[in-house]
C-alpha cells in the first residue's frame, strides 16, 4: 500500500494560479479593447483627420468647406498625386495640406503640373525639404508663434480679412511682385508669389486659419474663403504614405518616407528608454526575507558550503572559516567572552591555562596561514577537532 503523494515543494505557480490571478486584468483589457473598437467605429464617419474637409473635429476644416459651397465653390478631396496633378487648371484652386510629407520626386512632378497651368496653388506650412521644389526663391526661416496679426501688404485678400491669427513658419524671397503679408519681426507668415499665366502660389506658415475651432475668430474665415474661394472648383489634397507615387519607382527607402524630424524623435526617445533602464536597474531596493519552502539540514549546508570552496581551491577561505568556528566554540568552553574570542592575546593564554601540556602550536593551529594543500586542509581540520575534544574533555 502507498502512503499519500507528499506536497509539492515547487514554488513555480501552476497554470491555475496564473490564470487566477491574471484573468481580472485579462478581462479589462478586452473591455477596453472592445470599447475602443466599439466608439472608433461608431465615430468614424465624423472624424476624418487634422485638415480634412469632412471633419468635424477641432482641427479638422468642415466648416471652411461647407462656407465654400455656399459661395458656389466645388470642393474635390484627393490623397494620390495623379489626382492632383490631373486636376490642375486656371478655374482650380490647388491646396496642398502636408507638403513636406511628399517625397524630393512628388515634389518635382507637382511643381512640374502645376508651374504653367494657371493654378492657384495654397500650400500649408511648407519648411525647408519641400519650400524650395515647389516656391522656387522662397526660403523658409525659424517660426514664430500664432497669434492675431494685421496684414501689412497690398494683398486684396489680406486687406479686406483684416486681422487674423497667423504665424508658424515665416518665409523670405527675392522673387519680384511677391507680396509679403502679416509679418513676425519684418519677416512674412503669409506669402503670395505669382507664376506665368496669371497663377500664382501662397504660402501660409500655420494652418489654424482653416481649423473648425480658430475658424469663427479674427478675420480667420474671411482670409481662408478668399484664399481658397478664388477659383470655382477647390482641390484638397491630403498626401499620403499609401500613395503609389511615394515609392519614387522603387528607389526610395523607408527613411526616406518618414516625416522630418520622427527619425530625431525615436532617437531620443531610444536614448531616454535607456538612460531610465540604467536608472531603474541601480535601484536594486532592500534584500526581501523568503521562508524556505523545505528545511535544509545543518550537515546539507556545509557540505554544499564545502564543495563551492573546493570548486574555487579556496583553501584560505576554508581554513578561515575552520578556524573562526573553533575559536567561538573554544571561547564558549574557556568563559572568554565572545568579543574578544578571535583575539590572540585572551584566546591562546586561556587555552594554554586549561591544557598546559597540549604539545601543539597553538598560535599555527588557531591564528595560522592557509594550508598549502588539500591534505594539510584535512590535517588542519582534525587536529582543531582533536584540540576542542580535549578542552571538553578536561
Amino acid at each position: 500500500m502507498t502512503g499519500a503523494p507528499a506536497p509539492s515543494t515547487s514554488t513555480a505557480l501552476t497554470a491555475r494560479q496564473v490564470w487566477t490571478r491574471s484573468r481580472g486584468l485579462l478581462l479589462g483589457a478586452v473591455v477596453v479593447l472592445v470599447a475602443g473598437i466599439a466608439i472608433a467605429a461608431a465615430r468614424s464617419g465624423d472624424q476624418h483627420g487634422s485638415l480634412d474637409p469632412r471633419s468635424a473635429d477641432p482641427q479638422g476644416s468642415r466648416a471652411v468647406a461647407e462656407l465654400l459651397a455656399a459661395r458656389g465653390v466645388t470642393t474635390r478631396v484627393v490623397t494620390t498625386l495623379g489626382e492632383a496633378t490631373s486636376a490642375a487648371a486656371p478655374d482650380t484652386t490647388l491646396l496642398v495640406t502636408t507638403p513636406d510629407l511628399l517625397t524630393p520626386r512628388q515634389q518635382r512632378q507637382l511643381r512640374t503640373a502645376v508651374q504653367d497651368s494657371g493654378v492657384r496653388t495654397v500650400l500649408l506650412a511648407p519648411d525647408a525639404p519641400s519650400v524650395s521644389t515647389l516656391a522656387p526663391g522662397v526660403r523658409a526661416a525659424a517660426r514664430t508663434a500664432v497669434s492675431a496679426r494685421s496684414p501689412q501688404c497690398p494683398l486684396p485678400a489680406a486687406l479686406r480679412a483684416g486681422d487674423a491669427d497667423t504665424g508658424g513658419i515665416r518665409y523670405t524671397t527675392d522673387v519680384p511682385g511677391n507680396d509679403a503679408c502679416y509679418l513676425s519681426d519684418g519677416l512674412p507668415t503669409v506669402l503670395r508669389v505669382p507664376a506665368p499665366a496669371d497663377g500664382d502660389t501662397v504660402l501660409l506658415g500655420a494652418p489654424d486659419i482653416l481649423h473648425n475651432d480658430r475658424l469663427d475668430k479674427q478675420g480667420n474665415a474671411s482670409l481662408a474663403l478668399q484664399l481658397l474661394g478664388s477659383r470655382p472648383h477647390l482641390v484638397w489634397y491630403l498626401p499620403s504614405l499609401g500613395d503609389a507615387s511615394a515609392t519614387d519607382g522603387g528607389k526610395s527607402s523607408f527613411y526616406d518616407l518618414v516625416p522630418p524630424g520622427w527619425l530625431w524623435g525615436t532617437l531620443q526617445l531610444a536614448l531616454a528608454a535607456v538612460l531610465t533602464a540604467i536608472w531603474r536597474a541601480r535601484r536594486l531596493g532592500p534584500l526581501v526575507t523568503e521562508q524556505l519552502p523545505v528545511a535544509v539540514r545543518a550537515s546539507e549546508t556545509t557540505e554544499g558550503r564545502a564543495r563551492l570552496y573546493r570548486r574555487a581551491n579556496a583553501r584560505d577561505r576554508a581554513a578561515s572559516a575552520l578556524r573562526s568556528a573553533t575559536r567561538t566554540r573554544l571561547a564558549l568552553l574557556l568563559g572568554v567572552p565572545l568579543s574578544r574570542a578571535h583575539a590572540s592575546d585572551v584566546l591562546l593564554p586561556a587555552v594554554s591555562a586549561h591544557l598546559p601540556t597540549t604539545g601543539r602550536d597553538l598560535p599555527a593551529l588557531l591564528f595560522g596561514t592557509a594550508p598549502p594543500d588539500d591534505a594539510g586542509l584535512i590535517r588542519l581540520a582534525d587536529e582543531l577537532d582533536a584540540l576542542e575534544r580535549e578542552v571538553r574533555a578536561s
